[in-house]
C-alpha cells in the first residue's frame, strides 16, 4: 500500500487534501494513482448505419481466441495493481472474453484507425482510478503502433497524457472522483460543494472529446464516506440521502457542460459505472473463472436511473456508455488477491472493484471506439 507521502508527491493539487486518512477504501483507490513513479512508466457518429442501430447493452461474453488486443508484458504504461498475471494469477481465460451484443458485432479496435479519428484531438477520460483503470487499457491498445520515440507521458496537476506525436494526439486521464469539488473547509473538515465543479472543470475545458464516469465515491459506506460536511450555495448539512447529493452533483456537472460546451466541437460521453462483485466480506470475485451466462436477476443500479434522469434534461448531446449489466457478468474479471506481486498471498483482502487488464475494460474502449 502507497503511503500518504508518497501520494501526495504525485497528487499536489488541493482537492484531494484531507483525503488521504480518511478510510482504508479510499487509500486502496487513491494508491492506483502512485504508480507514475515506475521506471517502467518514465521510459459523431457511428461509422456504420447497422452500428447506429446497434444496441450494444443486450448481448452476451463469448469466447474469442484472438484476443487479447495486446500483451501486457509489453505495454510499459500498466500500473502494477492491474497486471495480474504478472501478480501471480494462475489463469488467463478471462483475457479472452468479448462481448457480443445481440443482432451486431462491436467492431474490432484499430489502433491506427482510432489515431486517424483522433488526430489532432485530445480525448480525456473523467473520474476515479476505474476510470484510470479505463485509461490504462486505452493506451496501451494504441501504444504498440507508435514508435518508442514518438510517444511520450506527462503529468500535470490531477492529470496524465499520452501523447502520439505523428498524430498531435493525446489520450488523457483527469482525477475528479467526484465531479464536484472537494476541498477543506470549515473546522477543517472534508466539505463536499455539491454546486461547485469549475476548479476540477478548467481541465476539461479544451477536450475533443471527454468521457465522464461518478459513482463509487457517492456511495462509499457510511463509515468510509468520502466527506465531513456538504455544502449546497449556503446551506450546509452533515447528512443527505446519497443519491439525492449525487443528482444534485450531476446537475452542476451537467448545468457546466450546457453553459461551457459547443456540441459541434467537442464529444461528451458518459459512462456508466462500473460495477463491483465484492459481497461476502470481499471474496465475491476469488477463484472466479469464467462469466455468467446471464444475470438471473437483472437491476438497474439507481445510480444509474439517476444519472440518466440528469442527462434526459440537458440540452447537450451526452452519448450514455452503459456498460453496467455487461460487466456485471464478469465477476471473473477483477484482480482479486492477485493485485500485488506477491503471488496471491495479500492475506485478508481482494479487489473485487478494479479490472485486470488486459481484459473488460478493454471492451469498454471497443464500445467507445464504434461510439466515435
Amino acid at each position: 500500500m502507497a503511503s500518504s507521502s508518497m501520494l501526495l508527491s504525485f497528487l499536489t493539487f488541493s482537492l484531494l487534501l484531507g483525503l488521504f486518512n480518511s478510510s482504508q477504501l479510499e487509500i486502496q483507490e487513491l494508491s492506483w494513482l502512485d504508480d507514475n513513479n515506475d521506471e517502467e512508466i518514465n521510459m459523431v457518429q457511428s461509422r456504420h448505419d447497422s452500428l447506429r442501430k446497434c444496441d450494444f447493452v443486450s448481448g452476451k461474453w463469448v469466447y474469442d481466441q484472438t484476443y487479447p488486443l495486446y500483451d501486457a508484458s509489453t505495454c510499459p504504461y500498466l500500473s502494477s495493481k492491474v497486471t495480474c498475471q504478472k501478480n501471480g494469477r494462475p489463469d488467463s481465460d478471462y483475457e479472452k472474453w468479448r462481448w457480443k451484443p445481440h443482432g451486431c458485432n462491436i467492431p474490432r479496435f484499430d489502433a491506427l484507425e482510432f489515431l486517424g479519428k483522433m488526430r489532432r484531438k485530445r480525448i480525456m477520460l473523467v473520474g476515479d482510478s476505474i476510470m484510470r483503470n479505463q485509461w490504462e487499457s486505452l493506451v496501451c491498445l494504441v501504444e504498440s503502433v507508435v514508435p518508442t520515440d514518438r510517444k511520450t507521458v506527462t503529468y500535470a496537476g490531477p492529470t496524465m497524457a499520452f501523447h502520439a506525436l505523428d498524430f498531435e494526439t493525446s489520450i488523457e486521464f483527469c482525477w475528479a472522483p467526484l465531479l464536484v469539488e472537494l476541498k477543506k473547509g470549515l473546522g477543517n473538515k472534508r466539505t463536499l460543494h455539491l454546486d461547485l465543479i469549475e476548479e476540477n472543470a478548467k481541465y476539461w475545458r479544451a477536450a475533443d472529446v471527454l468521457v465522464f464516469d461518478s459513482a463509487h465515491w457517492w456511495t462509499h459506506s457510511d463509515k468510509w464516506t468520502s466527506w465531513d460536511l456538504l455544502m449546497d450555495g449556503n446551506h450546509v448539512a452533515r447528512n443527505m440521502n446519497r443519491m439525492v447529493a449525487y443528482q444534485r452533483g450531476l446537475r452542476t456537472w451537467a448545468k457546466w457542460v450546457d453553459l461551457n460546451l459547443d456540441p459541434r466541437q467537442s464529444r461528451v460521453i458518459f459512462r456508466t459505472m462500473s460495477p463491483r462483485h465484492n459481497r461476502d466480506n470481499g471474496w465475491k470475485c476469488y477463484k472466479q473463472r469464467e462469466p455468467l451466462g446471464y444475470a438471473s436477476h437483472p437491476h438497474v443500479p439507481e445510480e444509474v436511473m439517476v444519472l440518466k434522469g440528469v442527462i434526459k434534461r440537458m440540452r447537450f448531446p451526452v452519448y450514455l456508455e452503459d456498460i453496467t449489466g455487461m460487466s456485471a457478468l464478469r465477476r471473473d474479471g477483477h484482480p482479486s488477491v492477485y493485485f500485488a506481486q506477491s503471488g496471491g498471498s495479500d492475506h485478508g483482502s481482494a479487489d473485487c472493484s478494479h479490472w485486470c487488464l488486459p481484459g473488460v475494460p478493454d471492451i469498454w474502449n471497443e464500445m467507445l471506439n464504434a461510439m466515435l
